[in-house]
């Protein structure tokens, strides 16, 4: 398949797929990149690979963006490895922060809940039909954590503890809450693509890499990598269903090379209309049920809403973007003194703090860079954050030159 030519009516329809696009999962500046740099390569099959239909970059990510699948079903197996403490060590280090129990009165808050996919290797099932009805399970031995969508009801259950999570608000409060809390956390792999397709501008290198076979299914893989030094993403690749456009697949590989740090894929997806029943809910005996309104109002759930630009902006005193693309580097006053450490008095949570990060100084007097695989972060001692999905060299180069 040839690349686009630049006629009048291609023109106009490029304009049309990009107004399309803009409804569903890809920004227009995502579709407006020029084709210098949505390497126009066509696919090639691989030895053992579906054999499909040559396409541009730029046609593959109109595919995904034109992509409507209202009714599926499936199993997706997410990996993350950001280099992370255990989750579960974390919080209890730091005193209970960032659980949900405490603060909402159930463990089946989402908000807190989902956060359980930022490591190790989880197990999801998922089932939607259409807007008004979705599904998400989280696996675990044998408990069982879902999220269920239905109508202007959202219901989250938690069978190892047998607690429940309740919102009901017909003027639209449900789609809020599924929303602001189940989606908070990228689970599936077209809500990992989405993310790294508003990433995608002219400091960005897009191509078409071959096809693959994912749960069964003909797919092409898009191939997403920083052009510029600087950045820990190595590459994104994503693997996108032949006939619907869906992504399948989404692995993203750090810079430094090694495992993958988020490796999302179905092993298992159906098309057709899930039963209505997979959507029905009702809380077992003896299950402790918190309304959505009965939780505290600075607790995690609240906290995983968007504030408001008057309170973002108390907390985050002038928010500035150093630089541009995948180098680009947030930078922000918290208005505070920097991270607790056991020297400031902070006791065993600053302990610990202080065995995860690395001290550093320069020109900006001292701080300490906390790193992951992917996301670093600078946070000096007179509370100033530099943070990015960049090196630690160029975080503390950046907090240098701020001065």
């Amino acid at each position: 398949m040839a690349p686009y030519d630049s006629d009048d009516n291609t023109n106009e329809d490029l304009r049309t797929g990009r107004r399309k696009a803009a409804r569903y999962v890809v920004p227009v500046a995502v579709l407006g990149v020029a084709a210098a740099t949505i390497g126009l390569v066509p696919a090639f099959a691989g030895s053992g690979d579906p054999d499909l239909p040559d396409i541009t970059a730029q046609q593959l990510i109109e595919k995904i963006a034109a992509s409507d699948v209202q009714q599926l079903s499936g199993t997706v197996k997410i990996s993350t490895d950001l280099g992370l403490p255990n989750l579960g060590g974390l919080e209890s280090s730091l005193g209970g922060m960032g659980g949900g129990g405490d603060d909402s009165g159930s463990s089946a808050d989402p908000s807190s809940k989902l956060l359980e996919l930022a490591s190790g290797t989880h197990t999801l099932r998922i089932a939607s039909d259409g807007e008004d009805k979705q599904k998400l399970s989280l696996l675990d031995k044998a408990a069982e954590y879902s999220v269920i969508h239905n109508g202007d009801e959202v219901w989250a259950y938690d069978s190892a503890s047998n607690e429940a999570y309740h919102m009901k608000d017909s003027s639209g409060a449900a789609e809020k809450g599924t929303k602001g809390k189940a989606d908070d956390v990228p689970a599936t792999p077209k809500e990992l693509a989405d993310e790294a397709l508003k990433a995608a501008d002219d400091t960005t290198s897009v191509t078409v890499d071959g096809t693959a076979q994912v749960a069964g299914r003909d797919a092409y893989k898009l191939l997403i990598k920083p052009k510029a030094s600087g950045s820990t993403v190595g590459a994104i690749s994503i693997a996108v269903d032949s006939k619907t456009g869906l992504p399948l697949k989404f692995t993203l590989t750090p810079a430094s090379g090694g495992a993958a740090v988020i490796d999302a894929g179905f092993t298992k997806v159906d098309f057709s209309k899930p039963a209505a029943s997979t959507f029905d809910f009702s809380p077992p005996k003896g299950t402790k049920v918190t309304e959505g309104d009965e939780a505290k109002a600075e607790g995690p759930a609240d906290r995983a809403q968007p504030k408001g630009g008057e309170d973002l902006g108390k907390e985050f005193q002038g928010l500035n973007v150093i630089g541009e693309g995948w180098s680009s580097i947030a930078q922000f006053d918290t208005g505070g003194e920097g991270m607790p450490s056991e020297s400031s008095g902070a006791g065993d949570a600053g302990r610990f703090l202080d065995s995860l990060g690395d001290h550093v100084t320069g020109k900006f007097g001292s701080g300490t860079v906390f790193s992951t695989r992917l996301v670093n972060a600078l946070i000096t001692d007179d509370g100033k954050v530099y943070a990015g999905a960049v090196t630690k060299d160029a975080l503390v180069k950046a907090a240098n030159a701020a001065k």
